[in-house]
């Protein structure tokens, strides 16, 4: 089975934005750093940043969805991960490289798909 790594474009931030991702998640590290690029993995997914510049910018097409078992880690990561960013709504926001990322809850699903209309809506 093929591996799949995310591999995101930077302008001259890779270290930078591996630095701060492997801050927030528990279960992450730096693997390697070089002049154009960051290897680094959030809770044991590879990603790999690039020191691209500024012909790409990240927009909302793409985005990492994190399933959060707690309220308490919903709001833990969300402030981190927004912090210089912007938030937006329904668990969306923007970090401060401009990667998009929703931070949900993971009873979400279960409770928009409850048989009772009232629960769901």
């Amino acid at each position: 089975m093929p591996k799949i790594t995310p591999f995101l474009w930077f302008d001259g931030k890779a270290e930078e934005a591996a630095s701060f991702y492997t801050s927030i998640f528990k279960n992450s590290k730096i693997e390697n750093v070089s002049a154009v690029s960051a290897t680094f993995y959030l809770d044991g997914q590879e990603f790999i940043a690039l020191n691209g510049g500024p012909q790409f910018t990240f927009t909302e097409a793409i985005s990492f969805f994190v399933n959060c078992e707690t309220q308490a880690e919903v709001d833990e990561l969300w402030e981190k991960l927004s912090a210089g960013g912007t938030k937006q709504r329904c668990g969306w926001l923007k970090d401060k490289f401009g990667v998009s990322w929703q931070v949900i809850p993971s009873v979400l699903g279960d409770m928009l798909q409850d048989e009772n209309e009232d629960k769901s809506g």
